[in-house]
């Protein structure tokens, strides 16, 4: 039994009772309660929960305006039915014509044979969208409706944004609140815009505040296994709960809060990297820029950062991740208005985790933003290791790999696909350079290629592509702790990728008419076969090109293209010194896939530019640098043959630099700015 807010009546005195009886057969009864009579009991809709051992609901929520029953059952999966406030008249009417007598009666014997005894006049309603065992065996704690989303809850310590599309459920995406509350509740949205998370933490009660990111109650009550209730006002919070047979009660009165917030934090941690996506136009407000920033405490916070308020305000934070954000790199799309973009982060557990962002303008909203986030796809070099049975009588190899940095292959959309695929290029501690494809269509990646060129931990790579009249072709640079950079032609294997790819277009469809489990699993499983039984080497092959271009470990890179159609490829050290070669693309005689020359035809190095790593590098133009360094100052250089000369530096506030990003902005009247943002122990725009 579960009780839920029913939409068509009103709350003071009427409420829905849904009841989970044999056979996975739920009821929907709306009671009314009336002074002095016995309550009216009346049968509004019959549904069927689909088969599993323990065949019961949990939770129930009504979609008004859609006419739409959103319920979790005790196999953690979520269910779509169908509902509609007019859909009791025909049991009601049914029971008319065959002489039965009001419903109504003052001994409540007489409710049952009057409500129940024709519900089968009543058809018995399928789910429209099932989320099968989406919060695992333990079950679906809570449903709840806010803003036009559905969020649900579970036992398996995290909590789940969703939205309707076409009467099917989408999972946005999902959040950890805190450490080891395992065991979520409830939801709170309160009326100031912070969102409380209900839950036990051992024998503990716990309300979590998402705004400030601390439990604001812990209550010891025993745990989860009992039955409960919380209310809170402004003047009191209220928490009753049985234990040993007896009814407890705890009572709080609201307090002046002595703690002042001068600052509020971005991440717990120090920040590890940054990226901006672009900026957004709001009516009668200054163009906000929006960024995305990876932490050592496992979050991304996309976030704006007005120039103007000189404030740094969160719009959506990512809890996907089960070690650090070591790197982002995102993709724009094409959007009507605001921005668009697919973000992908990786970092430690070698876990790779992809969104869809969609920022536009909000005039009601403090940032003045507004942010969509839609979780695309994941994927981990280990996770079947998870899979594993006995796997803690063996020894797990290389446990530790880290996604050091991200690069999307530029021009490799394919669109000429029914199904388009984005390509990126992962560097690994492992020492490997990994080419991972995305398949956003069935929300999978697939490792298409591998190298372990380098033999040691590869920190930075950068993709880029270069053009001419008779085609293009993706190059990758990659760089190591060695102080070596390589350079390599990965076109072939994302040709190869894509043509196994359009083999198997027959037999592939997309997420969306998919609606198990089972099925959501077959599309990758055919690509998969068709990349592995295609006879190409999963290889890179070897490079074009390899310079020792440092001493030792290379922090910072950055790749651009001269108006000549060269190619400008700088970078920084951890000895302190920077490197800048220049390099030109050229098609030999043989083979356009095999003939791929390169040619280094300039470099100039500066030894000591900076005093402490340099881990941030940007090619502002062909004849201009800026540099940054854990040294805290920001450095421009001016490039001449055979030399870098310093021009200008500036120092900043943020201690332990991480990452360095630069942008260009046409002024009004035509003069060019540039501008950066820095992060570290900290974040600064300048």
């Amino acid at each position: 039994l579960s009780w839920a807010p029913s939409p068509w009546l009103l709350p003071d005195t009427a409420a829905a009772l849904l009841a989970s009886g044999p056979d996975g057969e739920m009821l929907w009864l709306d009671v009314t309660h009336r002074p002095g009579r016995a309550p009216s009991v009346r049968l509004m809709g019959r549904y069927l929960l689909p088969p599993c051992k323990q065949r019961w609901h949990t939770c129930a929520a009504f979609l008004p305006q859609e006419e739409l029953l959103v319920c979790g059952d005790r196999r953690g999966s979520l269910l779509l039915f169908p509902c509609s406030s007019s859909s009791g008249w025909a049991a009601e009417n049914t029971s008319i014509v065959n002489g039965a007598t009001d419903p109504v009666e003052d001994s409540s014997n007489e409710l049952e044979p009057s409500c129940l005894l024709h519900k089968a006049a009543l058809p018995l309603e399928s789910p429209l969208s099932v989320l099968f065992g989406l919060h695992g065996k333990t079950g679906v704690t809570s449903v709840t409706i806010h803003g036009g989303y559905i969020y649900s809850t579970g036992r398996d310590g995290v909590y789940r944004q969703l939205r309707l599309r076409d009467q099917q459920l989408e999972v946005l995406q999902k959040h950890r609140p805190c450490k080891g509350l395992q065991w979520i509740e409830e939801l709170h949205f309160t009326s100031d815009g912070d969102l409380l998370v209900l839950g036990f933490h051992a024998d503990n009660f716990v309300v979590w505040s998402s705004r400030t990111g601390e439990n604001v109650h812990c209550i010891p009550c025993g745990g989860g296994h009992r039955s409960w209730s919380y209310c809170s006002s402004p003047l009191a919070k209220v928490f009753a709960f049985i234990k040993s047979g007896d009814v407890m009660l705890y009572h709080c009165e609201a307090e002046p809060c002595e703690q002042q917030v001068l600052l509020p934090s971005l991440h717990g941690r120090e920040i590890t990297c940054v990226r901006r996506l672009g900026a957004v136009e709001v009516p009668g407000h200054a163009t906000v820029n929006v960024f995305v920033t990876g932490s050592e405490d496992t979050t991304a916070c996309v976030l704006v950062l007005s120039e103007h308020s000189r404030a740094a305000v969160p719009l959506a934070r990512l809890s996907d991740h089960i070690s650090s954000v070591r790197t982002l790199a995102f993709a724009m799309r094409p959007g009507d208005e605001g921005l668009s973009a697919l973000l992908f982060s990786a970092g430690g557990r070698a876990q790779i985790e992809c969104y869809r962002l969609l920022c536009a303008g909000d005039t009601a909203s403090e940032s003045a933003v507004a942010c969509q986030v839609i979780h695309v796809a994941s994927h981990r070099l280990d996770k079947h290791w998870e899979k594993k049975k006995n796997r803690h009588k063996l020894v797990k190899m290389d446990p530790e790999t880290r996604y050091m940095s991200l690069s999307v292959v530029p021009g490799t959309t394919t669109n000429q696909l029914p199904t388009p695929w984005k390509f990126l290029a992962a560097a690994c501690s492992d020492g490997s350079v990994r080419i991972f494809g995305l398949l956003e269509a069935t929300q999978n990646f697939v490792l298409v290629a591998e190298s372990f060129h380098h033999q040691r931990c590869v920190l930075k790579v950068e993709a880029f592509l270069h053009t001419w009249a008779e085609g293009e072709r993706q190059l990758l640079c990659s760089a190591a702790t060695d102080g070596s950079i390589a350079f390599w032609d990965i076109t072939g294997p994302i040709m190869d990728a894509a043509d196994a790819l359009h083999q198997a277009e027959g037999e592939m469809q997309p997420l969306g008419e998919c609606c198990c489990a089972a099925a959501l699993l077959l599309p990758l499983t055919k690509v998969s076969i068709a990349l592995l039984t295609k006879p190409v080497s999963p290889a890179l092959g070897a490079p074009l090109v390899t310079i020792m271009a440092h001493s030792c470990g290379v922090n910072s890179l950055h790749i651009r293209e001269t108006p000549e159609g060269r190619h400008l490829v700088a970078s920084g050290s951890d000895d302190g010194s920077i490197h800048v070669c220049l390099l030109e693309v050229a098609l030999g005689k043989g083979e356009a896939a095999a003939g791929t020359c390169l040619q280094v035809l300039e470099q100039v190095s500066r030894p000591c530019a900076h005093a402490a790593h340099v881990t941030g590098i940007r090619v502002l133009q062909p004849d201009l640098l800026l540099s940054a360094s854990v040294d805290q100052r920001l450095t421009l250089w001016k490039r001449c043959p055979g030399e870098l000369v310093p021009l200008s530096t500036t120092f900043f506030h943020v201690p332990d630099l991480a990452e360095l990003d630069c942008w260009e902005v046409v002024e009004a009247g035509g003069e060019l700015r540039y501008y950066c943002v820095l992060c570290g122990q900290g974040l600064e725009m300048l």
